[in-house]
């Protein structure tokens, strides 16, 4: 269930909320919106009927909400407001705003990325991605370039303001990573590594939870649970295409997520038509589907020379295509009375 306290409540009122569900053999998890703190009960119990009733005799409880989705904290019942994610004074899923998120597949050199760095920020993106870990179904396939890597963004992050979304693949990583990135990622293939989450849900730092390669939207949004419960509240959820029988492709987008998504849950919704699809040549045409399907952001892979790339070159675009599916999306967004973010307003150190 999930209690929603009135907004004129005291820091002594809430605490002894919250004393009482524990009293009562149930986990809390706090969360404070923007008009209104939040406290999500966790647990099965059968005495949570009894516990509902007596929450309705404390002064500061404006109302106790029932849920019936397995995902309780994630789930938009008794969430009115949709949450947005806070990172170097970027809000994404703030109504209308799409955020755009570009940069290569990996980290390949110090040159390279600067380079890719400065153009997407000029065409208009707000984070900057790339890989430093990278999981490859080959091992003999480049992995990254580790720490370096690391280095590299955050150096690329310095000249230019963008914020650096880059994937973390081991709970042991995770303490370096979060050093050098804004926001941490969760690929596809680890969306149930369930060690990795409890990792994550620890460090207050946003997170990038990519769908997995055959997941069920409930299985992604059950993820998102994982982290949330662990006291995360900065999530944003990736679609990223889903494994089916069509290989023309390489794999599905399911724009569908997107709205489907957004009736679920309260969480950001961004699309990574890039891996979505597979192929450079439909990317702009998905990615401008997926502003229209109400995605809250854009996860574009650019690489200055594709055909150079270490990985993911076929489904790259090159900056001249990038600046194209730039200046279409602002068209598109208007269009559906929406508009791309502007970086005006980044901070370079």
């Amino acid at each position: 269930m999930i209690i929603i306290i009135k907004s004129t409540a005291t820091d002594t009122q809430v605490q002894e909320v919250i004393d009482k569900v524990v009293a009562m053999g149930f986990g809390v998890n706090v969360s404070q919106g923007i008009e209104r703190l939040v406290i999500g009960v966790l647990g099965v119990r059968d005495d949570k009927d009894i516990l509902a009733a007596q929450l309705g005799g404390f002064g500061c409880v404006e109302r106790v909400i029932p849920i019936s989705r397995a995902y309780k904290l994630v789930s938009r019942e008794g969430v009115s407001e949709a949450s947005v994610v806070r990172v170097r004074g970027i809000e994404i899923g703030t109504a209308g705003a799409i955020h755009v998120i570009a940069g290569p597949c990996t980290v390949e050199g110090r040159e390279m990325l600067l380079k890719t760095a400065a153009w997407v920020k000029h065409c208009g993106a707000m984070v900057l991605r790339g890989g430093a870990y990278k999981p490859s179904t080959s091992p003999y396939s480049f992995q990254g370039m580790g720490r370096d890597g690391l280095e590299i963004l955050a150096e690329a992050r310095a000249h230019t303001g963008l914020a650096i979304a880059t994937e973390v693949m081991d709970p042991r990583d995770v303490e370096l990573v979060m050093r050098y990135a804004d926001i941490l990622q969760i690929g596809a293939r680890n969306m149930q590594n369930f060690n990795l989450l409890k990792e994550i849900a620890s460090v207050r730092k946003p997170v990038i939870l990519k769908r997995g390669l055959a997941a069920t939207v409930e299985e992604w949004l059950l993820a998102a649970e994982y982290v949330l419960a662990g006291g995360n509240h900065e999530v944003i959820l990736c679609e990223r295409g889903i494994r089916t029988f069509e290989t023309a492709t390489r794999n599905t987008l399911d724009l569908n997520a997107v709205p489907l998504g957004k009736s679920l849950t309260h969480l950001p919704i961004i699309v990574d038509p890039s891996h979505g699809t597979g192929k450079w040549d439909l990317v702009t045409s998905m990615a401008l589907a997926a502003i229209a399907a109400g995605a809250d952001g854009l996860m574009i892979e650019v690489h200055p020379k594709p055909a150079d790339a270490l990985k993911d070159g076929f489904q790259s675009l090159s900056f001249s295509n990038f600046e194209k599916l730039m200046t279409q999306a602002r068209s598109v967004a208007q269009a559906v009375g929406r508009a791309i973010a502007s970086n005006e307003s980044l901070d370079v150190a």
